[in-house]
C-alpha cells in the first residue's frame, strides 16, 4: 500500500516511515496541509495518516475538503489529543479512524489493513493466477502453498500487476506504487525488478509481458 503521512514531527514522520516500509508500504512523507493538498491531488495514495496540530492549521481543516471533491480514500488521524470529544470532532468530520499518540506502529498497521479492508476497498483477499496465490490483506506470496520469498520492490510490482491482474498497467502507475517522493529512481531500476519477478513466477505459469512504451501486463501463462 502507498501512504500519504501529514506529520510535522520530524522524528515520530521518519520512525514511521521507517517502519511501515518494513511492513512493505510505501509513505510519502509531507509536514504541512499545504503540501497534503498538492499530494493527494495525484490521487495515486491507498490511505492517508493526518497528524492534527500542523503548522499551517489543524489536520482536520483537510477532511471536508476531501469528502467535498468525492475523494473518499481512508484517513486515519494520529493525535496527542485524544479525549472523547476530539475524537469525536474527527470522525465527524470524516475520519475512518482515530488513533491516540502514544501508539504502536503493529496497531497502525492493524487499522490501516482494517479500513482497507471496508467494502469496496478491496474486492478480494487473495488473488489466484496460474499456480500463484497471493493474499492482499498480509502480503504473502506462494505458489503451490509454498511461500515465494520476494525483496520489497519486486513484491510491490507484483501486487500492483495482480491488482489489475489481464490489464495493461501503465509504467507511470507501477513506478507510482513501487517508490516514494523522495527515492531516488535509477533509469532502468523498474525494467531489473520486472525481470527478476519474471524468472520467480514462470514456474507458477505465470507471465509479464511488456507493452513497449506502455506498461506491462500479467497474466496466466498460454500452454
Amino acid at each position: 500500500m502507498r501512504i500519504l503521512l501529514i506529520e510535522d514531527e520530524v522524528e515520530l514522520a521518519g520512525a514511521l516511515t521507517t517502519a511501515l516500509a518494513r511492513h512493505d508500504a510505501v509513505v510519502d512523507h509531507v509536514p504541512t496541509l499545504t503540501a497534503a493538498a498538492d499530494a493527494l491531488a495525484a490521487r495515486v495514495h491507498d490511505a492517508v495518516l493526518l497528524d492534527r496540530r500542523l503548522p499551517d492549521g489543524d489536520g482536520l481543516a483537510l477532511l471536508p475538503t476531501l469528502r467535498a471533491r468525492g475523494i473518499d480514500i481512508p484517513v486515519i488521524v494520529l493525535t496527542a489529543r485524544g479525549e472523547l470529544e476530539d475524537r469525536l470532532a474527527g470522525l465527524n468530520q470524516g475520519a475512518d479512524d482515530y488513533l491516540a499518540k502514544p501508539f504502536a506502529v503493529e496497531e497502525v498497521l492493524a487499522r490501516l489493513r482494517a479500513v482497507l479492508r471496508r467494502p469496496g476497498r478491496l474486492a478480494a483477499d487473495t488473488v489466484r493466477v496460474g499456480r500463484l496465490r497471493f493474499d492482499l490483506l498480509h502480503r504473502e506470496a506462494s505458489i503451490d502453498d509454498a511461500p515465494l520469498l520476494l525483496p520489497r520492490r519486486e513484491l510491490l510490482v507484483l501486487e500492483t500487476l495482480l491488482r489489475r491482474k489481464g490489464r495493461t498497467v501503465l509504467r507511470g502507475a507501477l513506478e507510482e506504487a513501487v517508490y516514494g517522493f523522495d527515492d531516488t529512481v535509477q533509469p532502468n531500476a523498474l525494467d531489473t525488478h520486472v525481470s527478476r519477478l519474471r524468472g520467480k513466477l514462470a514456474p507458477a505459469g505465470v507471465e509479464i509481458h511488456a507493452i513497449r512504451g506502455v506498461g506491462y501486463l500479467l497474466r496466466e501463462a498460454i500452454a
